[in-house]
């Protein structure tokens, strides 16, 4: 009981350092990199519905990088020379979140009824605007599902960017275990759990809103 009277101490003790750390937790080291992600991963995942050669060795790539260990890959950006701090952390992180959003938007598009797309092509649809008004607004539902995954997936691998000086909440954690203090450690991991919760909580609750009901009936 006392380490968890010393975490609620230290945290209100602290104000200015937990934000700062939430800060370049959620913002450096969890919107930038899945926000790039998000930029790079549904083009390609659209390009792939075109190719499947293409597709198949995107995945196939994506899928290899996410199988690498989080500290490894963090100390290759630092050898690739990145420097230590967020920027070897936010490539690393980027890295992470590509797969799941790709692959979502490739399973997206590409689970669209073919009826739906022979039909908006005998309207005259070109294949562009039949991709902007029909495959992509039908595929949203399951490209965010991906953004959710890669989200959350971001939060947690973020607190191991105190490794290379990537600062977060991680920085709190790496702190604590240095000086084997507890209730510090505590300080960065409790706020790091709340917030994965959080976050796929709400995103969760916006995927379920604008899935449209005769897709949530299948």
């Amino acid at each position: 009981m006392s380490t968890f009277i010393q975490f609620w101490e230290y945290v209100v003790s602290h104000p200015t350092q937990m934000l700062t750390a939430i800060y370049e937790h959620i913002v450096l080291l969890v919107a930038l990199p899945v926000g790039l992600a998000i930029l790079v991963a549904v083009p390609l995942g659209v390009i792939c519905t075109r190719s499947k050669k293409l597709a198949t060795a995107l995945l196939s790539i994506a899928g290899i990088m996410q199988t690498i260990p989080s500290l490894a890959l963090l100390s290759f950006m630092v050898m690739l020379g990145l420097g230590i701090g967020f920027r070897p952390a936010i490539v690393a992180i980027f890295i992470y979140a590509l797969l799941p959003i790709l692959r979502n938007t490739y399973t997206g598009i590409e689970s669209v009824d073919p009826f739906i797309k022979k039909a908006a092509k005998g309207m005259g649809m070109t294949d562009f605007q039949c991709l902007i008004q029909v495959e992509l607004p039908l595929a949203v539902p399951m490209i965010l599902a991906g953004v959710r995954t890669s989200t959350t997936i971001s939060i947690g691998t973020a607190t191991l960017a105190a490794f290379v000086g990537g600062g977060g909440l991680g920085g709190l954690i790496v702190t604590g275990l240095r000086m084997l203090r507890n209730h510090i450690v505590l300080a960065g991991a409790i706020p790091a759990a709340l917030l994965a919760l959080m976050v796929d909580y709400l995103l969760g609750r916006l995927e379920e809103t604008i899935t449209p009901e005769a897709m949530k009936s299948n």
